[in-house]
C-alpha cells in the first residue's frame, strides 16, 4: 500500500482532474497556462498528460477553477495534517474561508481577534479609515486551527499548570475558547498579473497584525512557468514557502523543454528551499 502522503497526493490530483480544474482544450493548451507563452503552454501540457487531464471543449472561468482549487487543497490537508499527531499533537480544524471575504474570518480566532475590533472602529470613523487603509485587512483561504486544549490534557503526564500559572497562555482553553491560527495557506491556481504582489502584501499584514506567534504563511500554486514562480517565491521575509501542486511533473517538463533560463530558475527555487511539493506541506507544517 502507498503512504498516507502519497495516496492523498494522487487523490488530489484526481480531483483536480475530475472536477475539470486541470483540463486541456481541443488544441492541448492546459487550464492552467498562459497561452500567450509557448514555455507556460508546453509545460502545462507536459504536467497535464502526466496527471491524466482530459479534453474539454471550454476551460473553467478563472473564478470558478480558483475556488475548485482551494476547496481541493482544503482537503488534501484535511486527509493528512490532523494525522501527524507523532509529530504535531492537537487537535485540528482546516476550513475553507475564501469564499466568505464578506465576513472577517480572521478575527475569529487567536491571535487576531482583536482585530474585530479595529474593523469596527475603522468602519466608524473616516479619518482612521484613511490613515490605515488596507494595511491590517487579512483574507486568507484556507487555514489551520488548532484548538485550545484542557487543562486535564495538558497535565495529562504531569501537573503543569493550576489556578496560579498560565492565566493568560491562549492554548488553555480555561483562558480563552477561540481557536487558534496555526497556519494560513493562500491557493493561487495561476500567477497571473498582481497576484504574487497580493500575496506578499497580506503575507505582510498577517506578520504586522498579530498578537502572538506569527502562523505558518504558505502559498500553494499550480502556475507552470518558473520565472512567474520566481516573482513569488525569491526571496525570504514574508511567506514563508511556495508549494507547487506537482513539482516532480514540473521538474520533468521543464528539463523537456531544454530551456536553460527556465531550468535555471527553477534549480534556484528548489536548491534555494524556496518551491516544494505539495506532498512536503503537511510536513512543514508540523514543525
Amino acid at each position: 500500500m502507498a503512504a498516507v502522503l502519497t495516496e492523498a497526493r494522487s487523490n488530489f490530483h484526481q480531483g483536480l482532474v475530475d472536477r475539470k480544474t486541470l483540463s486541456l482544450s481541443p488544441d492541448d493548451v492546459a487550464s492552467n497556462a498562459d497561452k500567450s507563452q509557448r514555455t507556460s503552454v508546453s509545460i502545462a501540457l507536459s504536467i497535464a498528460r502526466a496527471l491524466s487531464a482530459e479534453c474539454i471543449p471550454k476551460k473553467l472561468d478563472g473564478q470558478r477553477a480558483g475556488k475548485q482549487f482551494e476547496e481541493a487543497v482544503e482537503q488534501f490537508l484535511k486527509d493528512t495534517f490532523p494525522l501527524l499527531q507523532s509529530l504535531r499533537p492537537g487537535q485540528w480544524s482546516i476550513e475553507n474561508v475564501g469564499g466568505s471575504r464578506a465576513e472577517y474570518q480572521i478575527a475569529r480566532y487567536e491571535p487576531y481577534s482583536h482585530l474585530a475590533e479595529l474593523a469596527r472602529a475603522i468602519e466608524g470613523d473616516r479619518n482612521l479609515a484613511s490613515v490605515l487603509g488596507n494595511s491590517y485587512e487579512i483574507s486568507p483561504d484556507v487555514l489551520v486551527l488548532r484548538n485550545p486544549e484542557p487543562d486535564e490534557v495538558i497535565n495529562r503526564d504531569q501537573e503543569l499548570v493550576d489556578e496560579d500559572s498560565g492565566q493568560r497562555a491562549i492554548i488553555r482553553k480555561s483562558n480563552q475558547e477561540r481557536s487558534i491560527v496555526h497556519a494560513i495557506v493562500s491557493c493561487k491556481w495561476t500567477l497571473r498579473s498582481d497576484r504574487a504582489q497580493n500575496a506578499r502584501s497580506e503575507a505582510l499584514n498577517v506578520i504586522r497584525n498579530r498578537k502572538g506567534r506569527t502562523p505558518h504563511i504558505a502559498v500553494v500554486t499550480g502556475e507552470p512557468s518558473p520565472s512567474r514562480l520566481a516573482s513569488l517565491a525569491l526571496g525570504t521575509g514574508d511567506i514563508d514557502t511556495v508549494y507547487h501542486f506537482a513539482l516532480p511533473e514540473l521538474i520533468d517538463a521543464v528539463n523537456a523543454t531544454d530551456n536553460d533560463e527556465a531550468v535555471s530558475m527553477l534549480s534556484t527555487l528548489i536548491d534555494g528551499k524556496r518551491l516544494r511539493d505539495i506532498s512536503d506541506l503537511p510536513l512543514d507544517l508540523a514543525i
